[in-house]
């Protein structure tokens, strides 16, 4: 997709440091000027969108009814998210008022990789071997740790990213076992099951699913109570999949053995950013990320230069599409 030939104007949120570059590229590529800014987007600065035919962002912002109005007011065509993700934008009400919103796609692999590497350091204890290292505890008592090729993993979801993680999973020789609402395209790698035998057989469990109604707290009380003693889980998806105080209870009740969390409910505001010298005040945070058997890391699992460099350009080439032909691949 080009824009050649077809002046435009698109305004960029949440521009990190290591976009710019995709950026200038982009601007080049699709011939577009491009406007960018760190801020989040807000009410307080959606004037910056006059003149824009589209608005890109990342997933900090609530992109709600009223905020969707005034873009659409400044005459936006279209709003993309460098994201998979788009649980920040209120989809429903975007159809209504006939605005397109656009999300992005990349490469599984890296979220993929990053989710079986938080699944080896759950099951090989170590957050507790690396803090005994800072004092020179190098003892091996409570660092008992089990081996994958032994184990069966359940995988909560299986698009692209969960089929990738099924594929990865696969050259090491374990059980797997899948649920997805649409069965099928992992087939190959795993086999699919209902969520409560998912529950009960698996040794680990990771969510790979679109946050929505339906998918909200899925990993709550009732399905961690269905799970086998010291299961291990992992988030690399949305944070509000998990219930944050139901998994609080299930380490306190060792019913939970392990949890690798690169998401976290509630976790705008905090992650991606430097709030090293100020008082966080999100106490369920705090609490569960003290505890030895929890890693807990800052929504990186996307952050490689290939995500990076895609993320970027669907965001502009999103825009461009929508504007130039009324339509887009990602178009939600």
């Amino acid at each position: 997709m080009n824009c050649e030939g077809v002046y435009m104007k698109i305004l960029a949120y949440e521009v990190r440091e290591d976009e710019r570059e995709h950026f200038a590229r982009c601007a080049e590529q699709f011939h577009v000027e491009l406007i960018l800014t760190d801020q989040v987007p807000t009410m307080e600065n959606a004037s910056m969108a006059a003149g824009c035919a589209g608005v890109t962002m990342l997933g900090q912002g609530k992109i709600d009814a009223p905020l969707l109005d005034a873009y659409k007011r400044l005459g936006v065509q279209c709003l993309t998210t460098r994201t998979i993700g788009y649980d920040h934008i209120d989809i429903d009400y975007a159809k209504k008022i006939g605005l397109p919103v656009c999300n992005a796609y990349y490469d599984p692999h890296g979220v993929a990789e990053y989710t079986v590497m938080l699944m080896l350091l759950c099951i090989r204890h170590y957050k507790a071997a690396l803090w005994r290292m800072q004092v020179n505890d190098y003892s091996l008592q409570g660092l008992y740790g089990r081996e994958i090729r032994n184990l069966t993993v359940g995988i909560m979801g299986t698009g692209r990213i969960g089929t990738q993680v099924a594929q990865i999973l696969s050259g090491f020789g374990c059980r797997v076992l899948g649920y997805d609402r649409h069965p099928g395209r992992a087939a190959q790698w795993l086999t699919y099951t209902d969520p409560d035998t998912l529950y009960q057989e698996s040794d680990i469990i990771t969510v790979h699913l679109n946050l929505n109604e339906q998918t909200h707290h899925i990993i709550n009380r009732d399905a961690i109570g269905k799970m086998k003693d010291g299961v291990i889980l992992i988030n690399c998806a949305r944070g509000s999949l998990m219930d944050t105080e139901d998994l609080i209870a299930g380490i306190e009740q060792k019913k939970i053995g392990g949890l690798g969390l690169d998401c976290f409910e509630h976790e705008e505001g905090i992650y991606h950013l430097n709030r090293r010298d100020e008082i966080i005040s999100n106490r369920s945070m705090a609490y569960l990320r003290q505890f030895p058997n929890v890693v807990m890391t800052q929504h990186m699992a996307f952050y490689t230069d290939a995500a990076v460099a895609k993320m970027v350009q669907c965001g502009i080439e999103g825009i461009c599409s929508v504007v130039s032909t009324g339509t887009a691949e990602t178009m939600l």
